[in-house]
């Protein structure tokens, strides 16, 4: 069973249920977990990430729901063969259309196109990955 961080965070924007799910994507789209790989139960989570069961469980739904993982009675919570797939399109356009919105923010703030890019450029050669992009 993958030993991942599951903390969530009570003054974030999102609902603990949301961060779990991208907790879940994040892992599943970087790798950190396979496909195939157990989750922890939902009392096993809810324990992890200091929240009530319910929270969890509606976490697993949801990404049930999005195809990444499926529960087996008596046996666990499994993510999907096509879950890493999966997880990285979703993650990728969702972060995409969350830069898209900011990127209009700022430039409605006034910054600069050129200021931006070069903010861009700055936060990829610090975050280089020794990932293919696609």
């Amino acid at each position: 069973m993958a030993e991942l961080d599951w903390t969530v965070d009570p003054h974030a924007d999102a609902a603990p249920s949301k961060q779990l799910v991208l907790r879940a994507l994040d892992a599943l789209a970087s790798g950190e977990l396979a496909a195939g790989a157990q989750l922890p139960s939902v009392r096993q989570l809810a324990a992890r990430a200091l929240v009530n069961h319910n929270t969890a469980a509606r976490a697993y739904r949801d990404l049930e729901q999005l195809g990444v993982v499926r529960g087996q009675n008596g046996l666990g919570v499994f993510a999907t063969e096509d879950a890493p797939r999966l997880a990285r399109e979703l993650r990728r356009r969702s972060t995409l259309d969350a830069f898209r919105g900011a990127a209009k923010d700022a430039l409605r703030a006034g910054h600069p196109l050129n200021g931006l890019v070069t903010e861009l450029s700055n936060l990829a050669s610090k975050t280089a990955s020794p990932r293919k992009t696609a």
